[in-house]
């Protein structure tokens, strides 16, 4: 946990109870929606809110710790902002895994042919995951 103290005072975040579990949980999860994410938190903190989780997640999400990740036909998830990568997501189970494969280059390029200067990147490939196809 003092890892976890140290990560929310690096980004300018006050330590509290409820924001060392979001940490630890997308630490143990890697990705996770708010109603997963709520669940998880009521088991520790029964009287915790769904606002109270919204207003944590979106101060996080200021301060540059986390990140929200729009998936294609599925909710929201999130996660500790790390470096750049891409997002595998399983259409059956709903799995979302990252992998870094040129992650950069590809970004380099889209910088070189559109002229932007690309503050970030959300890149998600869509398909059917192992564990998903072995019990198809």
């Amino acid at each position: 946990m003092e890892g976890t103290a140290e990560l929310l005072k690096e980004h300018h975040l006050k330590v509290t109870p409820q924001r060392l579990k979001i940490v630890t949980m997308l630490e143990k999860y890697g990705h996770i929606n708010i109603e997963d994410l709520y669940r998880e938190m009521l088991r520790e903190f029964p009287s915790v809110s769904l606002a109270t989780i919204y207003k944590n997640i979106n101060q996080m999400i200021e301060n540059g710790l986390i990140q929200e990740v729009k998936l294609p036909r599925t909710k929201s998830v999130y996660e500790l902002i790390k470096e750049p990568h891409l997002h595998m997501v399983c259409d059956k189970c709903h799995k979302v895994e990252d992998i870094s494969v040129g992650t950069e280059k590809i970004i380099e390029e889209a910088e070189k042919v559109s002229g932007y200067s690309i503050q970030e990147s959300f890149i998600t490939l869509r398909g059917i995951c192992p564990e998903c196809r072995k019990s198809s």
